[in-house]
């Protein structure tokens, strides 16, 4: 007759519990809190609410969640990335612009005119270009962008003056600038006076004559009805609006591989939800400004050949910030094949 060892029974139970409550803890509920001077109502808010705050939590059955912040209450842009490395924080949107305080990894998306169209910059960046970018954030930078994409589209011409469909056409103009210094590079070579102007009191100043012309992002334009006092405007894109989903490189390093693969699923989640809602806000812009313009002009490729030339100086300025190779590749993968030679020329490339 066998003999039923009931200590070593009660050794061996416990040892399963064990594993199975140190699995448990392994997977215990996460929280990730969220920086973004997103807001419900706008794309970027709204994919943060729709997309990866469901996608996170079916993902993981619930053992991660996103604790957002909307609208500045927690951090504006490079504050939240300040918190973040203070690990105050863990999740923080950014224009590629701002993620230039942490270093010069995604200083390739600013570039004027390195992308020809949001179906161009969508599919190189999810092909291949946000990939590379965001691997070298993460070992250089202390920082990985889990998510690149549009916010607002390409930057427009708008003014309150005149068509204008080749630069010589803004020759004496009191263009509107922010403190940009590539904005004010580009709207000098272009032949405009850079007016350095308040966004909260563009409207009047366009109005009044203060500044004649603007080169915003088409669906801010429309958000600040611009388009009631400035009439005429012309698609010349050249300025991305590239905006980024970034986290602290620690943190990010001590999730487990599995939580790490949850993350990113509801990441691409929301890239792919906000560059959804991106496009329609950018749609339903430019067709209320369209409705009302006493013109909008799209330049033939000779003329946007005059327009990319007055960018050449801020790729100059740049450089040093981006690989040649990787700009060129990304600039004949468009077609762009004028546009390369003419950095060529000029030593940008």
């Amino acid at each position: 007759m066998k003999i039923i060892n009931t200590k070593q029974i009660c050794k061996t139970l416990l040892k399963v519990f064990a594993i199975a409550f140190f699995a448990q803890a392994a997977y215990a509920e996460v929280t990730l809190k969220l920086g973004t001077t997103g807001r419900l109502g706008m794309p970027i808010g709204d994919a943060i609410d729709q997309a990866l705050i469901p996608a996170l939590a079916k993902a993981s059955g619930g053992k991660m969640k996103v604790e957002p912040h909307y609208q500045k209450s927690l951090c504006a842009e490079q504050k939240c990335g300040e918190q973040a490395n203070q690990g105050l924080i863990a999740l923080w949107t950014s224009s590629t612009a701002n993620y230039g305080n942490f270093g010069p990894e995604l200083a390739i998306f600013d570039l004027p005119f390195i992308f020809k169209s949001l179906e161009d910059a969508k599919r190189i960046s999810d092909e291949w270009l946000a990939e590379r970018q965001c691997k070298l954030a993460l070992e250089n930078a202390g920082h990985i962008c889990l998510s690149v994409y549009s916010s607002g589209g390409f930057r427009q011409l708008g003014n309150a003056t005149k068509p204008i469909h080749v630069p010589s056409d803004m020759k004496g103009l009191k263009w509107r600038t922010t403190k940009s210094p590539v904005e004010f590079m580009l709207v000098k070579n272009w032949g405009a006076t850079p007016t350095p102007y308040d966004w909260s009191q563009l409207y009047s100043g366009l109005q009044s004559g203060v500044v004649e012309g603007q080169y915003v992002a088409s669906p801010w334009q429309h958000v600040a009805k611009l388009h009631e006092v400035a009439k005429y405007f012309t698609e010349i894109g050249g300025m991305w609006s590239g905006n980024i989903l970034a986290m602290d490189a620690k943190q990010y390093n001590a999730l487990s591989s599995q939580e790490k693969k949850w993350l990113h699923e509801a990441a691409d989640a929301y890239g792919e939800k906000v560059n959804q809602l991106d496009n329609a806000w950018i749609k339903n812009g430019e067709d209320a400004i369209k409705a009302s313009a006493k013109e909008w002009y799209v330049p033939s490729e000779a003329e946007m050949s005059k327009w990319r030339e007055g960018a050449i100086g801020a790729w100059l300025d740049a450089k040093g910030t981006f690989e040649p190779e990787v700009a060129k590749r990304v600039l004949l993968e468009q077609g762009m094949d004028g546009f390369v030679a003419q950095l060529e020329k000029a030593g940008a490339l």
